[in-house]
């Protein structure tokens, strides 16, 4: 009979954060940071900085230079797939998926949709094959769009038909991110782009993804509700736990068990994989949060853009703060304490806040 550790939520936010590489002993590699962390979300938001490189400084510090993300990117050191930052080790288990696309088994209506539209626009489909071949790699700009059926959708504008016909032949695995980045990101043929890796079987494949997925969040649920970036649950990997206090069973990655914990401070970007199970966060680190910058500015708490504040293994605050590029400075409006604050946590986290105006090389802008 498999074992059930029995864990506190204190042991369980330890192996969270351990497993987000948080604490105090901050990892120095940039590729070796994102093979841990299993992917780094592209999410174009930049009140205070990228979210990527903002999630990459937090581990690593202002040593880290975000051009060296980009052009680890160009260099396909790490590989863009689905607006995620992946190791290229890694794609050869969403290429199994790939190959079976829209989907295996019995497919849904909105699958046969999708599929029927791309068949209905299959000449633009290989137009834009033959121009990356000849020409690759390229920008959205060069590429044709002669889509002769629109994608259905409100919002229409004129560049949907091609960005949508690019999604789908990357989920196809006849594309792929080539580089660059916004509105400059270049596109090729996949095969250029992925490793040539053999793909295995698609139940394996799923199975060492949650393998995966696990090794980054450290502890999980083996069901959640589906997100739209990437899974929060993890299926049968790992072993099976419970948490002292909070109902249900969990996963958790055996590496992670029994393991030393030193923490530290940490600001967090809002789309930091650490946060990604709202539900998780609220279980076992008992926080209240919700990104802000969608709400009117009179009905914000805590702000456009606020950071969590991570503390030891706890998040115990919001920092209030936009970078003001044009001023040259990083203006920091109100540090909110979910919890006391000691001397020791107020230095600390002061020290993270200094730290990330130079890294922005902005000039820091506080009260008081």
């Amino acid at each position: 009979m498999v074992r059930v550790h029995e864990l506190s939520r204190t042991d369980a936010r330890r192996i969270a954060v351990r497993a987000q590489l948080l604490t105090r002993q901050r990892p120095t590699d940039l590729v070796e940071t994102v093979r841990q962390l299993t992917l780094v979300q592209i999410e174009p938001t930049s009140a205070v900085a990228p979210s990527a490189e903002l999630v990459l400084w937090s581990r690593l510090a202002s040593a880290f230079d975000p051009q060296e993300m980009w052009d680890a990117l160009d260099e396909q050191q790490l590989i863009e797939l689905h607006q995620t930052l992946r190791v290229p080790e890694d794609i050869a288990l969403f290429r199994a998926e790939m190959a079976a696309w829209p989907g295996s088994g019995e497919l849904r209506e909105w699958q046969e949709d999708v599929r029927d539209w791309v068949n209905a626009n299959n000449d633009c489909r290989r137009e834009i094959l033959e121009r990356l071949r000849a020409d690759g790699p390229l920008p959205t700009s060069e590429l044709p769009d002669t889509c002769v059926v629109p994608w259905a959708s409100s919002g229409w504008n004129d560049n949907r038909n091609l960005r949508m016909m690019l999604d789908k032949l990357v989920q196809r695995g006849e594309v792929g991110a080539a580089g660059g980045q916004g509105r400059d990101r270049l596109w090729d043929l996949a095969s250029r782009i992925y490793p040539d890796d053999p793909v295995p079987p698609l139940e394996e494949a799923r199975r060492l993804l949650d393998e995966r997925r696990l090794s980054g969040l450290g502890i999980a649920r083996p069901s959640a509700t589906k997100l739209p970036v990437e899974p929060i649950d993890v299926g049968d990997a790992g072993e099976p736990a419970v948490v002292e206090g909070v109902r249900g069973r969990w996963r958790v990655d055996p590496a992670q068990l029994g393991q030393p914990f030193a923490g530290r401070a940490a600001l967090l970007s809002p789309f930091d994989r650490l946060l990604a199970d709202r539900k998780r966060m609220g279980e076992l680190f008992e926080f209240d949060y919700i990104l802000e910058m969608y709400k009117p500015a009179a009905a914000r708490r805590w702000g456009y853009y606020a950071l969590p504040i991570l503390y030891g293994d706890r998040l115990v605050g919001k920092l209030d703060a936009r970078a003001d590029y044009k001023a040259g400075v990083l203006r920091v409006t109100a540090v909110h304490r979910d919890l006391q604050f000691s001397k020791a946590m107020t230095a600390a986290v002061d020290r993270e806040i200094t730290d990330l105006a130079r890294w922005l090389d902005l000039e820091l802008d506080r009260p008081g």
